[in-house]
C-alpha cells in the first residue's frame, strides 16, 4: 500500500539508438518512467535526442520536456524550469547511454555528454551510464585510448534537409565537429547500469580511489557477474 514518489529524470540519447530499445537494459529502464517525468536533450547537431530519446520517453508514457543542449546547466540549477507541473523542478538523476566504457569506467558517448556530467557534478545530481555489457571494453585502460571521430563540417554549416548553408561563409571561419566526447569515470557518480546489474563506483579507501583515476574496476565486476 505504500505510494512511491518518483522524481524528475533527465535522459540523454544513447549510442547509435535509444536508451530503452538498444541499451541492452530495456526491461529495467522503462520501469524508471512509471509515474516519473523527465527531460531529454536535443543532442545536436544530429539531434538523436530530439528524434530518438524523445520518441522513446513519450512512447513509454513519460511526460517529457525537450531541452536545449545549452540549457542543461540552467535546468539543473532549479531557478527556472519546464512549466509542465509533472516536470517541475530540477532533475534528480541523469542517465546517459554509451558507445564505449573503458576498464576504469571512462565513457565515450555522443558529444555533449561530458558537459552534462560536469553540470551534474556541480549540482550534486547522480549521474548514471546505461549500456549492455558488450559496450564494456577491457582492452582500453582509460579514455585516453579512444579515437574521437570528427564529423563533416556541413552538419553544422548547412541545413540538414535543404542543404543550404546557414552560417557565414568566410576563409577565417573553421569548424570543429567531434561526434563523441569522453566522460571521466570520476564524474559517473551514480553507477553503470547493465543487463547484469549496476556497477557501483569504488568507495573511498579502496585501491586506486585516492589516485583519482580508478573509480571503477570493470574487469573485476564482470568476473564476479558472469553471463
Amino acid at each position: 500500500g505504500r505510494t512511491e514518489v518518483w522524481k524528475p529524470l533527465m535522459l540523454m540519447v544513447g549510442a547509435g539508438g535509444g536508451l530503452f530499445t538498444e541499451s541492452g537494459v530495456g526491461p529495467f529502464l522503462p520501469s524508471l518512467s512509471f509515474g516519473a517525468a523527465g527531460s531529454c536533450t536535443e543532442t545536436r547537431p544530429y539531434n538523436q535526442g530530439a528524434r530518438l530519446t524523445a520518441f522513446e520517453c513519450t512512447a513509454e508514457g513519460m511526460p517529457t520536456t525537450l531541452v536545449l543542449d545549452s540549457a542543461v546547466a540552467y535546468l539543473m540549477q532549479g531557478t527556472s524550469g519546464p512549466t509542465n507541473a509533472d516536470d517541475a523542478g530540477p532533475p534528480h538523476a541523469v542517465i546517459v547511454g554509451a558507445d564505449r566504457v573503458c576498464r576504469n569506467g571512462d565513457t565515450a558517448n555522443k558529444i555533449g555528454t561530458y558537459q552534462v556530467a560536469v553540470a551534474a557534478a556541480h549540482h550534486n545530481i547522480p549521474f548514471f551510464v546505461a549500456c549492455p555489457t558488450t559496450t564494456l571494453d577491457l582492452t582500453l585502460a582509460d579514455g585516453g585510448g579512444i579515437n574521437i571521430e570528427q564529423r563533416p563540417a556541413a552538419e553544422i554549416t548547412h541545413h540538414p534537409q535543404s542543404g543550404v548553408r546557414v552560417v557565414v561563409d568566410s576563409p577565417h571561419l573553421s569548424v570543429w565537429n567531434p561526434g563523441f566526447d569522453v566522460t571521466p569515470a570520476a564524474l559517473i557518480t551514480g553507477g553503470i547500469i547493465t543487463e547484469r546489474g549496476v556497477i557501483c563506483p569504488s568507495a573511498p579507501g579502496q585501491p586506486g580511489h585516492a589516485a583519482g583515476h580508478q573509480y571503477y574496476d570493470i574487469a573485476a565486476w564482470l568476473s564476479a557477474h558472469p553471463s
